[in-house]
């Protein structure tokens, strides 16, 4: 099926997100201020061999392995610029006062950087004329028809794995030791924007190994994973969903 799209500058896709960056965009974001989050989710890792499953094989190559109690795991960070309401670059009559530089997922909106997930425009916050018969064509059978789109899609996903051992170095940097499980949620770290901007500055600078053996503790906010993670050796704990937890399920007990 064919997806026809064209930007009708609503600024709804401009409030209230999580916008996901590379390392050097949040060193500007962070610089200029802003929140950046570190949003952190970890995956037992039982083999040391890169899957060959789609969606494995993504998650494998933005991770980084460490340890939880005697469980080896992969723990994948993804910085997030955090506002509440507008983005602190959004014009009243709502264009972009960055425009020239907006981070790679704006310019790819609302097309999908991960390669397992197909795009619903349902999902999407954009108008139903931004998705008419006469817009330019964005997607054929599923596939991006803009070489350009394709070529920022597969930039974001080469920063996300190049980035992935600077991320681990800055996390220890930070006192992040916290991952969520997987599917199930993040672990979220909200640094000072001066502070991460020295940590992240440092760890891609530092020619210094991943620690493959860092502890991380798990947290949930299900029981039923926590008994899992127990039979399994790793370091689980209890969260409830608050600041620093984001929950996918509801809270157990």
């Amino acid at each position: 099926m064919d997806i026809r799209f064209d930007c009708t500058q609503c600024g709804r896709c401009c409030h209230d997100l999580r916008l996901p960056l590379s390392i050097d965009e949040a060193i500007v974001w962070a610089g200029r201020g802003h929140d950046v989050q570190l949003l952190c989710d970890a995956l037992p890792s039982l083999s040391g061999d890169p899957p060959e499953e789609i969606v494995a094989r993504f998650r494998h190559d933005r991770s980084f392995p460490a340890m939880s109690g005697g469980l080896p795991i992969r723990v994948a960070i993804i910085l997030v610029a955090r506002h509440a309401g507008a983005c602190p670059h959004l014009l009243p009559d709502m264009r972009c006062g960055n425009y020239a530089d907006r981070p790679r997922v704006c310019r790819i909106y609302p097309a999908e950087i991960a390669p397992h997930v197909r795009l619903d425009i349902q999902n999407k916050l954009c108008p139903p004329e931004a998705w008419a018969g006469d817009r330019p064509l964005l997607l054929r059978d599923g596939f991006v028809a803009d070489a350009g789109l394709g070529s920022l899609i597969a930039a974001h996903r080469a920063a996300a794995q190049s980035d992935a051992p600077a991320k681990a170095r800055a996390a220890m940097l930070l006192g992040a030791r916290t991952a969520a499980l997987w599917n199930e949620g993040y672990a979220v770290r909200a640094p000072a924007p001066d502070d991460l901007v020295a940590a992240l500055v440092e760890a891609r600078a530092s020619m210094e190994e991943v620690d493959t053996g860092a502890h991380w503790s798990i947290v949930s906010n299900r029981k039923s994973t926590l008994a899992m993670l127990r039979d399994a050796d790793a370091d689980g704990r209890f969260c409830r969903s608050d600041a620093g937890y984001i929950g996918f399920f509801a809270d157990e007990g």
